[in-house]
């Protein structure tokens, strides 16, 4: 199992108590669905782990856990700061306009005033705002993830249509135009010369 097989789940923050239990922080706005969580992969060296679960009781996005071979106080000192991760088939399915970010990518992006726009390379998560950044050719335009600029995702086709904000694809397309225009000067002197 590799990350890009998984979803990260949350952290371990600190241990519990002296018999070897540690806290999970759950990065969930529905922390409930992991109430009767089997098992969980720990990443340990850059590697992901597999630990089952004996024992996990939920409070808010909070856990106490119980881990199968953690029995000791050092032992769950060890894996404090651990990421948590789960296989993406854990995550429910999505419709309408929600999605997840490793879903996106390789989908084709249309605007609805400009059309096709090229194809979706990956989702920038930047601190305040996520970005689609779609490639055209070598040239790249990015787009807010906002709902009011997503009309709708086709999941059959692998299509997202955007409704980009006035001026915004102009930015990317005059760019675009300007350095095919530097191009066609400079083919133009080769020529000449």
């Amino acid at each position: 199992m590799t990350k890009d097989d998984c979803f990260n789940l949350g952290y371990i923050s600190r241990r519990v108590g002296n018999k070897g239990d540690v806290a999970f922080v759950l990065d969930s706005d529905t922390p409930a669905r992991y109430k009767n969580l089997e098992s969980v992969f720990l990443e340990i060296n850059k590697s992901l782990v597999p630990f089952f679960i004996k024992k996990i009781t939920l409070s808010g996005t909070f856990a106490t856990v119980t881990l199968d071979g953690i029995d000791s106080v050092e032992r769950a000192d060890e894996l404090v700061k651990s990421s948590l991760y789960l296989p993406l088939s854990f995550l429910p399915p999505l419709k309408g306009k929600k999605f997840y970010y490793h879903e996106i990518p390789g989908y084709k992006a249309s605007d609805k005033t400009y059309g096709d726009l090229g194809i979706i390379k990956s989702i920038l998560d930047f601190p305040n705002q996520a970005v689609f950044q779609i490639m055209k050719g070598d040239d790249e335009i990015l787009i807010p993830v906002k709902d009011e600029f997503i009309i709708s995702i086709d999941r059959m086709n692998n299509v997202v249509s955007l409704d980009a904000p006035d001026g915004l694809i102009d930015i990317y397309l005059n760019k675009i135009a300007d350095t095919d225009s530097e191009k066609e000067n400079d083919e133009e002197v080769k020529i000449t010369d």
